[in-house]
């Protein structure tokens, strides 16, 4: 809807009719009530021009984004929402995750996954936007942050996106290392969260496994203290004495 600004000479003379009837003293209280309410209705009838044509199309817009949500943008904006997120008006996450690349011998591999592990070489999120024409022409701030198990932030990303009309992907242009990255210890689930203008759009967790080297050396740390835990207990254990040391004590007792 807009404001018709060219009804408003016409809507000034109605307003003076209605004060000189309410200052003359001739209505009652009811009366007066009425004529306000008449003169309320009037100027939003004369003022406000709704335009339902651009209403329904905002509204099939927004209903067709939520249609295109991938089951982890649902994910993510339900965990978001829990967390009071109002959300980004105009702005619909229709997907969201991880991208995690491995050079091989056939050369780079980039993958869409939520279970990473320090094998990778990195990894980049990233997230797929329906931007509705009012919430587009607009230069927004896309916050990137990957969380750890343990809750410590690992990635800090933020980048300057001109948000236009349509769906749009987004792929942050600086990844995490994830191969010999001695910040990044254990596994477990971590939190991927996205932020537009501050807002946050969504919340998704992923699966984050030791390399296969670490694994190898934790493995080969627990063999090692099973190995001396078990030499401790037969170093512990009484040797049985044979028949001549029994007889030996025996007459010794004797004495």
């Amino acid at each position: 809807m807009r404001i018709r600004r060219r009804n408003t000479a016409w809507l000034a003379i109605l307003g003076s009719l209605v004060a000189i009837a309410l200052l003359s003293g001739a209505t009652t209280g009811l009366q007066a009530g009425v004529l306000l309410a008449l003169f309320a209705i009037a100027a939003a009838a004369t003022l406000i021009e709704v335009q339902p044509g651009k209403l329904a199309d905002t509204v099939q817009r927004s209903s067709l984004a939520r249609m295109r949500m991938s089951p982890q943008a649902q994910e993510a904006v339900a965990r978001a929402a829990r967390r009071g997120s109002p959300g980004r008006a105009g702005v619909t996450l229709t997907d969201i995750g991880l991208i995690a690349s491995h050079t091989s011998s056939e050369g780079m591999v980039m993958r869409r996954t939520r279970s990473i592990s320090k094998d990778d070489d990195g990894v980049r999120p990233y997230v797929t936007l329906h931007v509705q024409p009012t919430g587009s022409d607009v230069t927004s701030i896309i916050r990137f942050e990957i969380i750890d198990h343990n809750g410590e932030p690992q990635y800090v990303h933020e980048m300057k996106t001109y948000l236009r009309d349509g769906e749009m992907n987004i792929l942050a242009d600086h990844q995490l290392p994830l191969a010999n990255n001695d910040r990044i210890s254990g596994s477990g689930d971590g939190d991927l969260r996205v932020y537009v203008d501050g807002v946050l759009l969504g919340a998704l967790s992923f699966t984050l496994a030791p390399s296969i080297r670490e694994r190898n050396r934790q493995i080969s740390r627990m063999q090692a203290a099973r190995n001396e835990l078990s030499d401790d207990i037969v170093d512990e254990e009484e040797v049985p004495l044979s028949l001549e040391e029994l007889l030996r004590e025996r007459n010794m007792r004797g004495r």
